[in-house]
């Protein structure tokens, strides 16, 4: 069980952050989603791809324009983030479940990280992760819709913090899901419809009163909201709200994770 507590200088520590430990940790996160590329990194283009597809073909010529833009623009920043925002979850949640699993989960527990260490460690793999996927569909975005950003420093900002809030969310799951069966509920009944029902593919003013106040309860709508802002340059709600409820969220969860890894909680043998 990781625990806050000093170590000696040969533990390789540099102040209260033990750096090689948590560089290393980040690194094995990273490399374990870039070593299988063509499943963590081209087939989530090839599904934003298809989204893009089959809602243009299905729905575009009849929708017309939503918030005064074309129907397959609107959507793309909702795409966007929907596909980051999985693969992040994926990424840390995968991760710790089948660490535990297999039983090797120990071989992460026995150094001498923090909580906060193995957060953070955690946190730099399923993010880095969310920004590769994200800038492989921007790029598609701009060779086959010609969508530019239109505020770049804000898509990348929402980007970030929508991989972060789902990463940590991953790790919650991971620590609670004893079995893939567990992980795969999760998923099924909590990430995908927190994704799909907060605005991808609909502006949340179509709603009815009651669905529209639960849907601003919802922080990935504000995720998504903040990426459609970032991107085509509209928005549902003011982004200064809406990167301040995200990063709200994203402080909350990290630091449940962070009591999680602190107590043991679900980890002990």
């Amino acid at each position: 069980m990781p625990q806050d507590i000093d170590y000696a200088p040969g533990d390789r520590r540099f102040g209260r952050v033990n750096w090689l430990g948590l560089q290393t940790l980040a690194m094995r996160e990273i490399l374990r989603f870039a070593n299988v590329w063509t499943q963590t990194l081209l087939a989530p283009l090839v599904t934003a791809g298809l989204f893009m597809v089959i809602f243009t073909i299905a729905i575009g010529e009849r929708r017309g324009d939503v918030m005064g833009v074309p129907f397959s623009t609107f959507i793309a920043p909702g795409i966007l983030m929907m596909t980051v925002i999985q693969n992040a979850f994926a990424n840390t949640s995968s991760s710790i479940v089948i660490s535990k699993v297999q039983g090797n989960i120990v071989d992460t527990l026995m150094p001498p990280l923090s909580g906060g260490e193995l957060v953070l460690g955690y946190l730099a793999g399923g993010v880095a992760r969310g920004l590769f996927v994200a800038m492989a569909i921007l790029i598609a975005f701009w060779l086959f819709l010609g969508i530019v950003p239109a505020h770049p420093l804000a898509t990348l900002a929402f980007v970030i913090l929508g991989a972060a809030f789902l990463s940590a969310l991953g790790m919650i799951a991971g620590i609670f899901a004893n079995k893939f069966d567990q992980m795969a509920a999760i998923t099924n009944f909590i990430v995908t419809p927190l994704a799909f029902l907060s605005g991808t593919f609909y502006s949340v003013e179509a709603l009815p009163p009651v669905l529209y106040q639960i849907t601003h309860l919802n922080p990935v709508f504000y995720l998504i909201d903040g990426a459609r802002w970032g991107v085509i340059g509209v928005s549902d709600s003011a982004p200064l709200l809406g990167f301040a409820v995200a990063l709200a969220a994203t402080l909350a969860v990290c630091l449940l994770a962070w009591g999680m890894f602190h107590k043991g909680y679900r980890l002990k043998a």
